[in-house]
């Protein structure tokens, strides 16, 4: 049985991560090629990566410059949560919440710009497999480092392999993503795999259908894979942890 006391401490975590998140946003989404932002609309130089996206020195109806603290926040309070709530007091569960809020950044981004920073994603799968093999020193957890590991080389050399076959469909920055997604998997075993990545598919199918069906989009028009990506690791990691 879920413990209200965990899933609540994982939501204030998470509301508290997400809402450090605005500023690095704003200054990773930018076209692929480009320098990563370092100044406000109005010039005035951003520093740090953490925090709100609002400037101190433009007036107060210019300050804000990015996305708000609300939706990260929130958002990531609830995946955090989900995240408790599926896996329980099993060690794990601190990798999944630390993972979090840089898979909520990475989906933001790349939804915005179509970019997947390598500061990120390259990270997250080392983190991923780091943070894991800790945990598998640690009694009561409920997976295994070798198929992490194994799941993490799976899915990137799947997605290598639909990079060099659609270029153009599938950018690089989805198969470095795919090593972390698969690491989180793999912790669970080959049927998460096979269920996150099957995930992330159907998503991403479902909403560019929708985008055709709306006129918004065309069926050779390229969508961010990034999201679905994310979103199909979190549904399988959350029945993996569930079913564990």
């Amino acid at each position: 049985m879920s413990d209200p006391v965990l899933i609540a401490a994982a939501a204030l975590w998470g509301a508290v991560a997400g809402a450090l998140l605005p500023r690095a946003a704003h200054r990773f989404s930018v076209p692929a090629g480009q320098p990563w932002r370092d100044r406000c609309p109005a010039e005035h130089p951003v520093r740090g990566w953490l925090g709100r996206a609002r400037c101190g020195r433009c007036a107060a109806p210019e300050a804000s410059y990015g996305p708000g603290v609300t939706p990260f926040a929130v958002v990531t309070a609830l995946v955090c949560a989900a995240l408790a709530a599926a896996t329980g007091t099993r060690p794990e569960l601190a990798v999944w919440l630390l993972l979090a809020p840089a898979g909520v950044l990475l989906a933001a981004v790349d939804f915005r710009v179509r970019r997947l920073p390598d500061p990120l994603t390259l990270p997250f799968a080392g983190a991923a497999l780091v943070l894991l093999g800790a945990v598998a020193l640690v009694p009561e957890h409920a997976g295994e480092w070798t198929t992490a590991l194994l799941g993490a080389l799976a899915l990137g050399a799947g997605y290598f392999v639909l990079f060099l076959i659609n270029p153009g469909g599938m950018g690089f920055g989805d198969v470095k993503l795919a090593l972390g997604a698969g690491a989180v998997l793999g912790w669970y075993g080959w049927p998460t795999v096979m269920l996150g990545t099957f995930a992330g598919f159907l998503l991403g199918a479902v909403y560019g259908g929708a985008l055709v069906v709306a006129r918004r989009a065309g069926r050779k028009t390229a969508i961010p894979f990034g999201p679905f990506l994310i979103a199909g690791a979190f549904l399988g990691l959350l029945i993996g942890a569930y079913a564990a």
